[in-house]
């Protein structure tokens, strides 16, 4: 004890001439007190940090990728471009330049560059009290690293130490490599590219293994401020900095002074902004409407759940087919630019400010084209004789007068005349760097083609381009569909006792709708009436006066009941709507017409047959049948019988009156209002539309397999010309489509369901025909093949049969296949059984 007192005194005497120093003191207070501020400082901020379990499963935003049925990528959605690669999947000249530009040391630190932070420090003291601006950032790729996963951008030291915290623990966490990877997939480099893999594709249209050297550097070089160093507008500092990051490679002994010289020697020339195609994008309208659901399902952003569209990462693959979508795109554009043709050139009424840079203004200037060699322009010069003009891409190239002669829409003498500098036009690219002025059509459309038996959408056009505006007027245009409603007024009615044999009387009707509305006439498109004719005839001819005889027959409530059934729309029980007054669109209507080719039973168009999350796990599924069902995978598959996943769809329509009215609507097209399209030489049904005015006309149809609807007319709804019909207006959509797409695939005939009864009968008349046999040469023949229902068919008279000649046996039409037919109950037969069975043909 005596010892620790001696010890304890010495101390005293030596402290005590520093007791007499107050200043000594209070320094040692402030010290003291500012450590522990320090310290409850970083407890605090560590306690609201990251975990490591955070750390580890920080996933960066990713875009949505959006794939075909044939599994190409047709489109992404994303708020920020970015590629999420693998440490491993970056070359090792990459990681080498970033090190070089942003932390040579960063593979022997701790997360922090104690110097640069104390350099970074000062620089911050002496610019703030001198005003003199932002100062440098002094952090490495680890900080940086924390700067993303927290979001945090403020300028002050709180951020920076908070930074320092979260540096730390990521260093504790992960491996060099995992931060690296994470710098190099998230740091932000200009052009909306986040990332080096998709600023690479951004800048030089390349993937990051296919950079060359000087390129590899200027991406390094851009971190420190990408509009600083942008490769057209700041080409000579962009250039510099580069060099720089090839002399620090050279000394960091990355590359050798040879390797230095030639890349220093390099011309740096980027690709223009937004023209990096790493695939080709297509479907704009189909592409708007998957997005639609997706935001529906999943939300927008990364707070709406882990399965987000624009952070999520999900992998859709979608029931697109590239080549039908391309055809119906052309064949919609291609009628449309055709009718509006003849109508004159219209000014867009776009401007731009030649005060300002004119090709951002025209690169951001929302106008579809349309056709690849229509492009958007804008004039720069003028004279008598021709205009200078400038597309997006910053390249000029002259409109002669001769290609600008159309008569300006309205009036005005020609379009020539008519455009001024600063005008948005569309030119059509003719070669050899002539153009010719085009205007976008006013008309506008709609195509869909839909897989009968599934209800996959495979094909979706919803107006001209969809750049121009986002109506999509393949589900969001509501228009009456006109005659092409009737298929559902006559099914109806199939249900309900009729015949395709029906003898229905086309003259006038009229009804009473009560004091205030008073009486109301139907009339013909024609104006004319045929008298007593068949269901089948009426439908080939559309009449509407055998549309609302026999609908008012039926009961417009079964007829409306249906049309809701079968998605078309709710409408209230009146005639007219047996005419196509109410409402629909066209994808309803396609739909519509897909039950009624897939025997009455229930299809729901859809747009998307699975999404995958960014793991590969399948989130959803359009066709979910084998969860129902054992060994329906194919890692359960055990080498027997191949499974068979049954249908679980509704019978909503009788399938025989379905296939009935089916096979009158191949009478539409082989002699009817769309005998246009029977040159195309395949088994077709469809029915034309045309409203009031006519304001929109229709073709709703296709094969057995495919079944499509165009609708074309104006956004206003108001009047196009006379001359406009379903038949000559909609119906060279689905003939430019079909030759394009469907004509070359094997000719499958239209199938009847068990117990049709094909008959012979004059379509006119609807009498039973003996003796003559329809043949496909003699379409235009008044005798033809009639489907009926068991025991509809018409009757024979007893002089009919004694008369018959024996060997007048028919053969079965080739357009047809047999299915065995159920067993009938026994029951009193004629004595023309055994003939009726040989002669009828039984299906």
């Amino acid at each position: 004890m005596p010892d620790l007192v001696a010890f304890n005194n010495r101390v005293h005497a030596r402290l005590d001439p520093w007791r007499e120093k107050r200043w000594v003191r209070w320094l040692f207070y402030i010290v003291a007190v500012g450590l522990i501020a320090v310290a409850l400082l970083w407890v605090i901020l560590s306690a609201n940090q990251m975990s490591e379990e955070e750390i580890l499963g920080y996933e960066p935003a990713l875009p949505t990728m959006v794939r075909g049925n044939d599994g190409n990528p047709i489109g992404t959605y994303a708020r920020e471009r970015r590629v999420n690669l693998s440490y491993d999947d970056y070359p090792i000249q990459v990681v080498e330049a970033f090190i070089s530009a942003e932390d040579k040391t960063f593979f022997s630190h701790g997360g922090i560059d104690y110097p640069a932070l104390a350099n970074a420090v000062f620089e911050y003291t002496t610019k703030s009290v001198t005003g003199g601006g932002r100062a440098a950032g002094g952090s490495t790729i680890t900080q940086q690293v924390a700067k993303n996963l927290s979001g945090d951008d403020d300028y002050s030291p709180v951020r920076k130490v908070r930074e320092a915290v979260l540096a730390f623990r990521i260093e504790d966490t992960l491996s060099k490599e995992e931060i690296l990877a994470l710098y190099l997939n998230e740091i932000f480099l200009g052009r909306n590219a986040y990332g080096v893999q998709a600023a690479s594709r951004a800048y030089f249209d390349k993937d990051v293994g296919e950079l060359d050297l000087h390129e590899v550097a200027y991406l390094a070089a851009i971190p420190k401020g990408p509009s600083n160093y942008h490769p057209v507008r700041n080409k000579a500092r962009a250039t510099a900095r580069r060099n720089y990051v090839l002399r620090q490679m050279e000394e960091n002994g990355f590359i050798t002074p040879q390797e230095r010289d030639a890349a220093i020697a390099e011309e740096l020339v980027a690709i223009p902004q937004g023209s990096a195609q790493p695939f080709r994008e297509m479907g704009g309208y189909f592409l708007e409407e998957v997005r639609r659901k997706l935001l529906e399902d999943y939300g927008e952003e990364a707070g709406d759940g882990e399965n987000s569209v624009y952070a999520g990462g999900l992998w859709v693959r979608t029931s697109m087919d590239a080549e039908m979508q391309d055809a119906a795109a052309e064949a919609l554009r291609e009628q449309l630019a055709r009718y509006d043709g003849s109508r004159g050139w219209r000014d867009l009424g776009m401007k731009i400010d030649m005060s300002q840079d004119w090709n951002s203004q025209l690169r951001i200037a929302a106008v579809g084209t349309g056709f690849p060699d229509w492009k958007k322009a804008v004039v720069l010069e003028k004279d008598g004789q021709a205009a200078r003009i400038g597309f997006t891409n910053g390249e000029t190239a002259l409109l002669p007068r001769s290609a600008a002669l159309q008569p300006r829409a309205g009036g005005g003498g020609i379009a020539f005349n008519n455009i001024a500098v600063g005008d948005i036009i569309v030119v059509k690219d003719l070669g050899n760097d002539e153009y010719a002025l085009r205007s976008i059509p006013q008309v506008s459309g709609a195509f869909v083609a839909q897989q009968v038996n599934t209800g996959r959408v495979l094909a979706m056009q919803g107006g001209f381009d969809a750049m121009g505006g986002g109506l999509n007027r393949a589900t969001q245009a509501r228009r009456q569909p006109g005659s092409a409603f009737k298929p559902i007024v006559y099914v109806t009615a199939l249900e309900n006792g009729f015949t395709p044999a029906s003898v229905v009387l086309d003259s006038p009707f009229c009804v009473w709708q009560g004091a205030d509305l008073g009486e109301k006439c139907f009339r013909n498109f024609d104006g004319k009436y045929s008298g007593p004719k068949t269901l089948r005839w009426g439908v080939e001819q559309s009449r509407n006066l055998m549309t609302v005889r026999t609908a008012s027959e039926t009961g417009m409530a079964k007829i409306t009941a249906n049309a809701e059934r079968m998605g078309v729309g709710q409408y209230p029980n009146y005639l007219s709507i047996a005419l196509g007054a109410g409402e629909t669109t066209p994808l309803a209507l396609t739909n519509a017409y897909a039950i009624l080719a897939n025997h009455g039973r229930e299809v729901k168009p859809s747009l998307i047959d699975y999404v995958q999350d960014r793991k590969g796990k399948v989130i959803f599924r359009q066709d979910n049948r084998c969860a129902i069902m054992e060994n329906c995978n194919a890692a359960d598959y055990d080498g027997g019988n191949m499974p068979r996943p049954p249908s679980r769809a509704r019978q909503i329509i009788d399938a025989q009156a379905a296939f009935q009215m089916v096979h009158i609507m191949t009478g539409v097209v082989e002699r009817g209002t769309a005998v246009r399209l029977a040159s195309l030489d395949m088994p077709l049904f469809g029915k034309t539309g045309t409203t009031s005015g006519p304001t929109n006309v229709w073709f709703v149809g296709g094969t057995p397999e495919i079944v499509t609807g165009t609708y074309i007319g104006y956004d206003e709804n108001r009047n196009l010309s006379r001359s406009a019909q379903g038949g000559n207006t909609a119906g060279p959509v689905f003939m430019m489509f079909a030759e394009k797409v469907l004509k070359d695939r094997p000719k499958v005939p239209f199938r009847a369901p068990p117990g049709i009864r094909m008959v012979r009968i004059d379509r006119q008349t609807g009498t039973r025909v003996f003796g003559t046999f329809p043949t496909s040469e003699e379409r235009l023949s008044s005798v033809i093949w009639e489907a009926f229902k068991p025991q509809t068919e018409p009757r024979r008279s007893w002089r009919a049969v004694e008369e018959e000649p024996e060997d007048d046996l028919p053969t079965i039409p080739d357009n047809l296949v047999t299915r065995p037919a159920p067993a009938r109950p026994a029951q009193p037969a004629p004595a023309d059984d055994d003939f009726l069975q040989r002669q009828g043909g039984i299906y």
